[in-house]
């Protein structure tokens, strides 16, 4: 059976081996080598030298290896040793010129990093590493710097809460350290919150403070400790018993007398305070009696000044209009003063047309030729007057539209040749307001002739109107009775002879 092999790839029976040469190779150079580093962190103090051991093992020669010493990541470089010789172009900035490798046991596998005048920022880990090829192996060095700091300096302050207070400080400390205060015994003694600082080079300055009351502790001393090395520094101070504050006997007395006297006082004034609350309550119970009425007064008083330049303000507006109101398009309500109430009856049904009689007869033979629509407008006229017609003076007066959906509303006026028949010398002038639908217009016409037709944008539909007529002055303006605004004025006219009010429930153009 023969095997199948695909291309660019090696038969089977030459891949397995070549995956387990590549293991073995793997497995002997993991175990050629590991690094070692000490155990316990490497203790030094500030300014001092600090070593940094490394060992390979088993024990080898390095020299021809990659040595790098750096902190958290490997680009982070402390020194780098290779081909025999260190490369400072690597190296961070502040460790050149201050660390050194020493490798005079290089070829048993043994280098130590010197690090020359430690600083504070020194301290943390170190990572040793070791490349040979593609195998490389690294150890983690532990460095604690120590910085002892400057005797602790404590004096007195001053008297302060029936004691001394007593200050103590000292500088240059790392890392943070801690201070306790003692008494001659050894005794700890509670001290104020300490407060620290830490400055541009990384070490810490300490405060502390206490306050001595008790006079027969005589001494009392500051101890700084290190909190790595527990090394201390410690100051000592004598408090003279003089220099604590002393109670008189009078002043004895009355620290015992007081309290009586105290609860003395307190009762009386309890008793004084609850007369004087009541008289208080009292007092405060009328003078809000009082305010109360004169708030009550001064608002009736100023609701009736407003009322009354309400009123006054309403007088000047109306006189106003008065002088003028020819011009002015408000107030109907006020216009209404200044015209005569019409006596008109509305008729909100169309009349039924009698066919009988001649003239019956010859109005039913010209409906059924189908006349003109504005032949006779004024034939379905809805409008009666009781003193047939106007020939002078103003009136007004008013049509409920209710819910129709078609209507025509205005006036017109009739001159009339001599006797002659009104179908042959009628010249009927109409001066309308009209709705279709949702549509309003003004027409001014007549039967032979239009003379105005303009459409209205009128956006809430009039339920209810109210027509003014001015014979002398030739004007006839409607207005909606319910909002009180203009709607049109026929400003223009020209009245001959006589006027009449005129309202069909049907538009000029579905007539």
């Amino acid at each position: 059976m023969k095997m199948l092999r695909l291309a660019g790839l090696p038969p089977t029976s030459f891949v397995l081996p070549s995956l387990l040469l590549q293991l073995f190779i793997w497995y002997s150079a993991e175990s050629l080598f590991s690094v070692e580093g000490p155990q316990e962190p490497v203790v030094v103090s500030l300014g001092e030298d600090a070593s940094l051991p490394c060992q390979l093992l088993p024990e080898q020669s390095a020299a021809h290896m990659h040595i790098r010493w750096y902190r958290g990541q490997l680009s982070l470089a402390v020194l780098v040793f290779q081909d025999g010789q260190e490369h400072s172009d690597e190296q961070m900035l502040e460790y050149r010129g201050r660390t050194q490798l020493v490798a005079n046991a290089i070829n048993k596998g043994s280098v130590t990093l010197l690090i020359q005048h430690v600083r504070a920022s020194d301290a943390g880990q170190y990572w040793c590493h070791f490349r040979d090829g593609d195998v490389f192996q690294e150890a983690i060095v532990e460095l604690n710097v120590i910085g002892l700091g400057s005797t602790p300096r404590v004096h007195m302050t001053g008297p302060e809460e029936g004691g001394i207070r007593v200050l103590c400080s000292s500088g240059g400390w790392f890392p943070k350290p801690t201070v306790q205060w003692r008494d001659k015994a050894g005794g700890k003694l509670s001290s104020l919150p300490e407060s620290q600082t830490q400055d541009s080079d990384g070490l810490f300055s300490v405060e502390s403070s206490i306050i001595v009351k008790d006079s027969s502790l005589g001494n009392v001393t500051c101890a700084i400790q290190n909190s790595l090395s527990g090394q201390e520094r410690a100051s000592a101070i004598f408090l003279p018993e003089p220099f604590f504050p002393r109670m008189s006997p009078w002043k004895v007395a009355l620290a015992w007398t007081f309290p009586v006297l105290s609860l003395l006082l307190i009762g009386i004034s309890y008793i004084g305070w609850r007369e004087h609350q009541a008289k208080v309550l009292e007092i405060k119970k009328t003078k809000n009696e009082s305010e109360e009425r004169d708030q009550a007064k001064k608002e009736k008083e100023e609701a009736c000044k407003t009322r009354e330049d309400l009123q006054e303000e309403l007088k000047k507006r109306k006189e106003l209009y008065k002088e003028d109101w020819k011009k002015a398009l408000l107030y109907p309500d006020w216009r209404k003063e200044l015209f005569m109430s019409a006596s008109v009856t509305i008729h909100h049904e169309m009349p039924n047309k009698s066919n009988s009689g001649p003239e019956g007869k010859e109005n039913h033979k010209e409906e059924s030729q189908n006349p003109p629509a504005n032949d006779h407008p004024g034939d379905d006229n809805l409008i009666t007057v009781d003193q047939k017609c106007f020939t002078k003076g103003r009136y007004y007066w008013e049509v409920d539209l209710g819910g129709a959906d078609e209507w025509t509303l205005g006036i017109f006026d009739d001159c009339t040749i001599g006797n002659a028949p009104i179908r042959e010398t009628s010249k009927k002038k109409f001066r309308v307001l009209e709705k279709q639908g949702a549509r309003y217009r003004v027409l001014c016409y007549t039967l032979q002739d239009t003379f105005l037709e303009e459409t209205l944008k009128i956006e809430n539909s009039p339920q209810k109107i109210v027509v003014f007529l001015d014979y002398e002055d030739n004007d006839v303006s409607f207005y909606d009775i319910n909002s009180g605004d203009h709607i049109y004025s026929f400003t223009k006219s020209s009245f001959s002879g006589q006027v009449y009010p005129y309202f069909s429930l049907s538009a000029r153009s579905s007539k």
